[in-house]
């Protein structure tokens, strides 16, 4: 009965939820003569606008004695360009009532620049003027080279999972770029030539290799008639190279130990083969992770967690255009011996495989999955980075529309299935973090 009020409730809400969404139809496309692609929703609940650009460039794209540029050029897009000096992007934006921020990941490296609606055409200028005229200055670079190198051995010493995780990539992914962390290697940042610099950002830069989103109390009219005059000059280029290596087939179980002084308790990551994002067993899979990992009625929350064999665990994955990981991580308890948790762990995923998962467990992870959707979409945040993202990943912004049917429609039998087709012994790599014995 209580799991009948539940869904009953939940379903309220969604349908609730849901009306006030997105529609298809609300959204609005145009692309340049030069190849840049815009997607634009008019939103006029509240007198702000954002603007986020997807640029497909990210750590896959480098190679041996470049990796890092992706994330480095992250930096320098704020530091100068023809008509505006180093941190005046920040300032006039500023000056203006906005704000930005960015990320570089192994496959994209987005802009985000939120904003009173009343100074689109200001962004636009500054947004235009560093695509078509960034300056790679050798005095910037210097510094802010040492800024990367800093920021690599800080967030390496701070976070002991994401130690583990460069290396158990690096041994997940024998061939692909995917290997490599996408801050980059510490040889590579020190090396880096001005050449590098200037030919990297010529090659990823071009305009008809981004798709920028704008949300917001905006006119689309406005946003295709700013956006022809700031950046409809910007020349088309030739498109990047092709990411060529194809991962090879794994064979068996890969295993990582590592080791850090400033450890107090062991960290275990694994890492399962899995598809690339548009994959027809997405949606399967990001509900398997759920499953597994998501909330304190997670499996592996009650089983490590509750049983004090771990003090907290997690699922992630690594989405990409290519083929890429479903990780399933732990910290143990003081007092527990990553062998005993490791064991734990797979007890849980061969559990899973094996005997499925009930109607009600669920349905209850694709309820959150659409609340979460929803949620998504009641900012012009969330609205703009969905809708790049589908974009970019799955080929087409529409297919966002399509997730809550894509959700609604997952069975036990397709969980089971996609937890028997990539949760496999062959398919893992095991990371192992722990204290430096003395």
């Amino acid at each position: 009965m209580k799991w009948k009020v539940l869904a009953a409730g939940l379903a309220l809400g969604l349908t609730l939820t849901a009306q006030a969404a997105v529609t298809a139809d609300q959204v609005q496309t145009f692309t340049l003569a030069n190849g840049m692609k815009f997607i634009v929703l008019e939103s006029h609940g509240i007198p702000n606008a954002n603007m986020y650009t997807f640029w497909k460039v990210g750590s896959r794209n480098e190679a041996p004695g470049i990796t890092g540029l992706s994330h480095f050029f992250e930096h320098m897009m704020f530091n100068g360009s023809r008509n505006y000096g180093p941190k005046m992007f920040d300032r006039t934006m500023e000056a203006k009532g906005g704000a930005n921020n960015a990320y570089t990941s192994t496959d994209l490296t987005v802009y985000q620049d939120w904003f009173p609606s009343t100074s689109l055409e200001t962004i636009f200028t500054l947004e235009s003027d560093r695509i078509a005229h960034l300056t790679i200055d050798p005095k910037m670079v210097a510094s802010e080279r040492g800024v990367v190198l800093s920021e690599r051995s800080t967030g390496l010493e701070n976070s002991n999972m994401r130690m583990l995780r460069e290396e158990v990539n690096s041994v997940a992914f024998l061939a692909h770029p995917y290997s490599w962390s996408v801050i980059g290697n510490e040889s590579d940042i020190k090396a880096w030539t001005q050449e590098d610099l200037e030919h990297y950002f010529r090659t990823y830069y071009a305009p008809n290799n981004a798709v920028a989103v704008i949300v917001g109390d905006v006119r689309a009219d406005e946003v295709k008639k700013l956006a022809t005059r700031y950046f409809g000059g910007i020349p088309k280029r030739a498109a990047p190279p092709a990411v060529r290596t194809i991962e090879p087939p794994q064979k068996g179980e890969r295993r990582v130990f590592v080791t850090k002084e400033s450890a107090t308790s062991a960290n275990l990551a694994i890492a399962y083969k899995i598809p690339r994002a548009d994959n027809p067993d997405f949606y399967a899979l990001e509900v398997l992770q759920s499953l597994l990992a998501e909330g304190k009625t997670s499996r592996l929350y009650k089983a490590l967690v509750e049983k004090q064999l771990a003090t907290q665990v997690g699922a992630s994955s690594l989405d990409g255009f290519d083929p890429g990981l479903l990780y399933l991580s732990a910290v143990a308890t003081a007092k527990t011996e990553p062998a005993v948790l490791e064991k734990a762990l797979l007890a849980e995923v061969d559990k899973l495989v094996k005997d499925g998962v009930s109607d009600e467990e669920l349905q209850k992870v694709k309820n959150q999955k659409l609340v979460n959707l929803y949620r998504e979409q009641e900012t012009i945040n969330g609205k703009a980075q969905s809708l790049g993202t589908y974009e970019v990943f799955f080929g087409d912004y529409r297919k966002m529309f399509d997730a809550p049917a894509a959700y609604a429609k997952l069975t036990p039998a397709d969980i089971q299935a996609v937890a028997a087709k990539y949760l496999k012994k062959s398919q893992r790599t095991v990371g192992v973090l722990a204290a430096k014995e003395d």
